[in-house]
């Protein structure tokens, strides 16, 4: 199974927490058990693009914590919350924190395979997106210094003369540099140059 189809439990309930880890193993998605928060951070991998489905209310790390400090170590995963039926406020409450969904006790199988489901497409989806962001980064690292200039001229919207003139050279050999530049970050047009320099100026924010 495949890190991104794989389901991460929490519930301090032994029986429920065992009950929809088969459940989820009856619909073929992989899942893991965990009785508490701590323990599922413990456990938790850099390399596991998981979903999380997690009890609201538990001894020590409430879910709500949980979804607190995974947005503050940097890994927002999709988490769905359970409920008992007292505790609907909270719900909300870790929807306000970034939960995904809230689903409340008892649940229907389907309607909690449905939901898990979903999760797990947008977990794959933010992994996707991840790479794609990535590439794109290390594509503009292979940018020569003068074809750097050229897209830096590019971005700020200046025409080929305009950057012939900042530059010193000719507006022939900018032509050349911007072709140059544009299959080296396999861009189709100049909106793509431009999405990848703000993409860069996210990640220099960032660090």
């Amino acid at each position: 199974m495949k890190a991104d189809s794989r389901v991460h439990v929490i519930d301090d309930d032994d029986a429920s927490r065992e009950s929809l880890v088969f459940l989820l193993g009856s619909a073929a998605i992989e899942a893991i058990g965990h009785a508490s928060a701590e323990t599922f951070l413990a456990a938790l991998s850099e390399a596991d693009p998981a979903c999380v489905v997690t009890d609201v209310r538990m001894p020590g790390m409430s879910g709500i914590d949980l979804l607190r400090h995974l947005g503050e170590i940097g890994r927002p995963l999709p988490v769905i919350v359970m409920t008992g039926h007292g505790d609907v406020p909270m719900a909300v409450e870790a929807l306000k924190a970034g939960a995904l969904d809230f689903i409340e006790k008892p649940f229907e199988d389907e309607h909690m395979i449905g939901v898990v489901r979903g999760a797990l497409e947008q977990a794959t989806a933010r992994r996707r997106q991840a790479e794609d962001k990535a590439a794109m980064l290390a594509r503009l690292d292979t940018l020569t210094t003068r074809e750097r200039q050229v897209f830096d001229g590019l971005v700020a919207g200046n025409p080929n003369k305009t950057i012939a003139y900042d530059l010193g050279i000719s507006p022939r050999t900018v032509e050349i540099y911007r072709a140059n530049v544009m299959a080296k970050l396999e861009a189709a047009s100049l909106s793509d140059v431009i999405r990848i320099a703000f993409l860069a100026e996210e990640a220099n924010r960032s660090i």
